[in-house]
Parts: structure tokens; C-alpha cells; sequence
């Protein structure tokens, strides 16, 4: 199967190359001249695949100094990760000439393209996605950053990589509800474009199986989507805020479980909470369409454990909250229907709370 390029069309372009057996050695150095370099991982990838990947690049002519691996999980996203990282980068030696592999999943992309945007005012960055959930949606569009104790992804930036690589024989690694922690993602974007991506969500269930067709064409119905929307508002000032479907509620349930909740089962639940505010809104019930796609997908309609009011107080750290004649409020990306998003919807906390009461247990 040969490998597919989509083209990231921001202001400064780059490629996301998918495929399953990528030459990894000769897809980077066609981009990036050959140097030295330090690959970023974390403990459950970097011994499945680092040393394929230095190997791979040393053939290429590049200098490996190094490999910096962090415990894999989300508290890896803090500062104190990022300031170890940084100090253990300049004990390798890497240069501004450098460049920074960020390999696996979205943690690792996130916290290595942090470290890779703010050491010496910024190396280079190639992402290399090992996991679903990165390849469709974290390794593309420039976001990374790390959390706070009070919420998820308070600091960050925008930095955009010089090439994103998806070897899609990374995932054979993975257990299936990383698979399925990824159509969180898959599922949000096919809901928000509608049309032809939306009808190949009826690949979810082959996907889930590892048909390496139906993958294919997920990664690359959800990077072509993300980039078209890239394209348009980088910077997130607009229309790239209809990305945050299911998000503005997932995140808080994140930081309400104190992270051991996983990313793709949050977004689940968050968006069956948008569905139901749409319904409100709209007078339009996608909820079973959302449900119907999420039990294809494997992924839970209500999640057990989470304090609702501990849900609550974490949306009140948001970045997306506002405030309106004196009271509070939410900024959310609802759906009229499919594919018509409409983003900054203000939504009460009592709408906020009766709709996502019904969804913790």
C-alpha cells in the first residue's frame, strides 16, 4: 500500500505523510536536511520503536544525541516534565541547527513540541504519531502545551511542525480502546464536516478490527478536514473553535478525574452533553446518531466516578468561558445538523449542569 501526503496549508505548510511501512530515513531528509537531532518518547513507546526510529535516521545521515523518554500518561504534561526535559536537551547538547522527533502519542506530542517550540527560541519539530488519537487529530494543527493541576492545556503555543510522518504499522501495537479513544476524534470531525467523511464513519467498526484500507481512510478524511480548518484560522480566532466539540465538557471531565480518565471516553460523553444542549437549542435530536457511532467505536455514553461538581468547577477554569450580565457562562460548539456547527453558543451553568449531571454517575 503506498503512502498518501496531505498538505498542511498554514502559514508556514508542511506535509502529513500516512502509510503503513513509511521509510521513515528518507520520507524526514526529503523535508529536513540531515543533523543532529534527540528523538522525545515516553516509557511504554520508546522500547517498542526508538531504536527502529535512530536506526532509521542514522542510515538517513542524521546524528542522534540522544533519546529523552518521559513516563507515559497525562501527568507527564506538567511543568515540572517540561523543565526536566529541557535541562536533560541541553546536557545532550542539541544546538539551534537541531531538531526534536516527538515519538508517540498525543502527551508526547504536545510535550515534546512545547519543549521543541521554547528551547533556544525553538528547534525544529517532527511529529511522529504513534497512536490513533495523535495520527487524526494532536500531531496535526500546530496546538501543544502542558497542563496545570487546575485544568488541561493552560500553557501552551502554537507551533507548527516541519513535517508529520504516521507510520500506520504503530498501531498494530496498540490495545483497541486506543484505537477507539482515536474515533472520539474521528466521529467529532465526521459530525462537524458531514458529507463524504461522514459517511465513512461507517468504517469505524473494520477500523477497530485493524483493516489497514479502513484506517487509511480515517487518518486521512480526519487530517484533511483538520487541515482545511487550519487553513482558515490557525491561530484558532474563529472557525477553528468548532474543533472543540465535545471538548469543552471532555476537559473539565479530565481534570474532574484527576486525568486518569482517558481522552477519547471524555470527548465521548462531552459530545452526547453538546448533543443534548443542541437539542435544546436547535430542536434537532442527534443524540442517537452520536450514540449509535460511539457504541460502534466502543466508547461509553456516561462515565462512573466523576463528581459533578468537581466537573463544574473545572469548566469554570476554561479557556473558553465568558461572562455575560453578571452571571456565568459558556462558550460551546454546538450542531444544527450534521455538518452545520455553530460555534460560540452561550450556555448557562444551570443548562451546563442539568445536561452533564445526566451523563457522570
Amino acid at each position: 500500500m503506498p503512502f498518501e501526503t496531505v498538505e498542511v496549508p498554514a502559514i508556514r505548510p508542511y506535509p502529513v505523510v500516512v502509510g503503513p511501512g513509511l521509510d521513515l530515513g528518507g520520507i524526514v531528509s526529503d523535508t529536513i536536511e540531515p543533523g543532529p537531532c534527540a528523538i522525545f518518547t515516553d516509557s511504554m513507546v520508546g522500547p517498542l520503536h526508538a531504536a527502529r526510529v535512530q536506526g532509521a535516521l542514522e542510515g538517513a545521515g542524521w546524528t542522534v544525541l540522544g533519546t529523552i523518554e518521559v513516563p507515559s500518561g497525562e501527568s507527564s504534561k506538567s511543568i515540572e516534565a517540561y523543565a526536566d526535559a529541557l535541562g536533560r536537551l541541553a546536557r545532550l547538547g542539541l544546538t539551534r541547527e537541531g531538531t526534536i522527533f516527538a515519538l508517540g502519542g498525543g502527551v508526547v506530542g504536545d510535550l515534546g513540541g512545547f519543549v521543541a517550540g521554547t528551547y533556544l527560541r525553538g528547534v525544529d519539530l517532527v511529529m511522529l504519531p504513534t497512536s490513533f488519537l495523535a495520527m487524526v487529530d494532536s500531531a496535526v494543527g500546530g496546538k501543544v502545551g502542558i497542563d496545570l493541576p487546575e485544568g488541561k492545556n493552560l500553557v501552551g503555543a502554537f507551533v507548527r511542525p516541519r513535517l508529520v510522518a504516521a507510520d500506520l504499522d504503530w498501531l498494530a501495537t496498540l490495545p483497541e480502546r486506543e484505537i477507539s479513544n482515536g474515533l472520539a476524534e474521528t466521529i467529532k470531525m465526521g459530525l462537524l464536516s458531514g458529507a463524504d467523511f461522514f459517511d465513512d464513519l461507517g468504517l469505524i467498526g473494520a477500523a477497530r478490527a485493524g483493516d489497514l484500507d479502513a484506517l487509511l481512510t480515517l487518518v486521512l478524511d480526519s487530517v484533511s478536514f483538520k487541515a482545511m480548518v487550519v487553513a482558515e484560522d490557525e491561530l484558532e480566532g474563529g472557525l477553528r473553535a468548532i474543533l472543540n466539540y465535545g471538548h469543552t465538557v471532555g476537559h473539565a471531565l479530565e481534570a474532574a478525574a484527576d486525568y486518569n480518565l482517558q481522552h477519547g471516553q471524555a470527548v465521548a460523553v462531552g459530545m452526547l452533553v453538546a448533543a443534548s444542549l443542541s437539542r435544546e437549542r436547535f430542536d434537532r435530536d442527534l443524540t442517537d446518531v452520536h450514540e449509535d457511532l460511539l457504541d460502534a467505536a466502543g466508547l461509553p455514553h456516561r462515565v462512573p466516578g466523576v463528581p459533578l461538581e468537581r466537573a463544574l468547577l473545572a469548566m469554570g477554569r476554561d479557556k473558553k468561558r465568558s461572562a455575560a450580565d453578571g452571571s456565568a457562562w459558556h462558550r460551546f460548539v454546538l450542531l444544527e445538523e450534521i455538518g452545520k456547527p455553530v460555534r460560540n453558543v452561550p450556555v448557562s451553568g444551570e443548562e451546563v449542569s442539568e445536561a452533564i449531571g445526566a451523563r457522570v454517575e
